[in-house]
């Protein structure tokens, strides 16, 4: 054998050590039946926050379904909830990962983060097409014309308020592609949900929905937050209705949430590990969230979802007929903002009454 009958293209391929098939039975190049060339090489960049890297997710799909045999590389700052399974390699943004990526060649690279190192990244790696955004001449550009749309509406809010297209219509744009209606994809530790599952039935849930509400929403935007004393008076008409309401957050929730664990008796098992977090999440029937990463993960698990809005542009949420939106009668006056101008926030004007009722709604299309 010589280094040139080796199949440098084929997916089993290591590159310094011994494929999986060579392992199991004696088969070598170049005569190999497990010979699978791949056909495109592809760079995701999305760094972003972990609920932006979920909602991402759904181009795993389709390039697997337009490439098959595809080798996919991911760059991104939350692996965790991450499909392994659907995704080659898993790189973290260090100074080696950066270094690799700079000194390989991909058929197609993309960028879907807007931050000045990602757009960098995207100018300078090998690839044959480039989609996303990029850097030109000191600034942010799009790689193609399908990046124009969304960046101008990240530019100028009046042109936000004006956009129809959701999320994922955007990012497959980008692409160019169409969007399928294609799921959210998550990383779910099938013994953690199992776990959960266990707990509640020991927690008298027979026959009851169970409804996690995620009642915080993260430091940066305090405007999305509804005031304790709704989340009080809807934990407790949910539990006079036969709800099994349960508090979910993180370490920043956590304080509130004993709260209301105090004054209503809610279950709250405490704040844990994103993996845990995910789990226990997937154990529940309904998802109550303001828009947060909760609100992806719910996604990502088809949960029925109520999302509460006021700040954003409802069109950008795509729920996949799993829920509801709901926001204050009286509108909002703060567009993205992360300070309300009005005196008396309109939060205040999204009622209990309104949340309970499509609650009420979506508990009739779990049973």
């Amino acid at each position: 054998m010589k280094l040139s009958d080796i199949h440098y293209d084929c997916k089993h391929f290591q590159g310094h050590i011994p494929c999986k098939p060579n392992k199991i039975e004696p088969v070598a190049c170049p005569d190999c039946s497990h010979y699978s060339p791949i056909s495109k090489r592809i760079l995701i960049i999305k760094l972003g926050a972990i609920g932006d890297v979920i909602r991402t997710t759904p181009l795993l799909t389709r390039y697997r379904a337009e490439y098959p045999n595809c080798h996919i590389t991911w760059l991104t700052l939350s692996p965790a909830v991450l499909p392994k399974e659907q995704i080659d390699r898993i790189y973290k943004p260090d100074a080696l990962s950066l270094f690799i990526l700079q000194n390989e060649t991909f058929d197609i690279a993309l960028n879907l983060d807007k931050d000045k190192e990602a757009c960098m990244l995207l100018k300078q790696v090998d690839a044959k097409e480039k989609y996303g955004f990029t850097w030109e001449n000191g600034h942010i550009d799009a790689a193609t014309d399908k990046a124009e749309h969304k960046l101008l509406t990240g530019f100028f809010d009046h042109l936000s308020i004006k956009n129809t297209k959701n999320y994922l219509e955007e990012i497959f744009e980008i692409c160019h592609f169409d969007f399928r209606n294609e799921d959210y994809l998550i990383n779910i530790d099938k013994a953690l949900v199992a776990k959960w599952k266990q707990i509640f039935q020991t927690e008298n849930t027979e026959g009851k929905p169970i409804i996690g509400l995620n009642t915080g929403c993260g430091a940066r935007w305090q405007t999305r937050l509804w005031p304790e004393q709704y989340w009080v008076d809807f934990i407790k008409r949910l539990q006079n209705a036969g709800y099994f309401p349960v508090l979910l957050g993180g370490e920043q929730e956590d304080h509130q949430n004993r709260i209301y664990h105090q004054e209503t008796g809610a279950y709250y098992p405490g704040h844990f590990s994103l993996a845990e977090f995910i789990a226990l999440s997937d154990s529940c029937d309904i998802i109550v969230t303001q828009v947060s990463m909760m609100m992806h993960i719910a996604i990502a698990l088809k949960k029925e979802l109520l999302l509460f809005n006021n700040i954003f542009n409802k069109y950008e949420f795509e729920l996949y007929g799993r829920g509801m939106i709901v926001e204050p009668v009286s509108g909002c006056d703060c567009y993205y903002g992360n300070t309300c101008s009005r005196e008396r926030r309109c939060m205040h004007d999204l009622s209990v009454d309104t949340v309970f009722d499509a609650a009420e709604a979506l508990k009739e299309k779990t049973l």
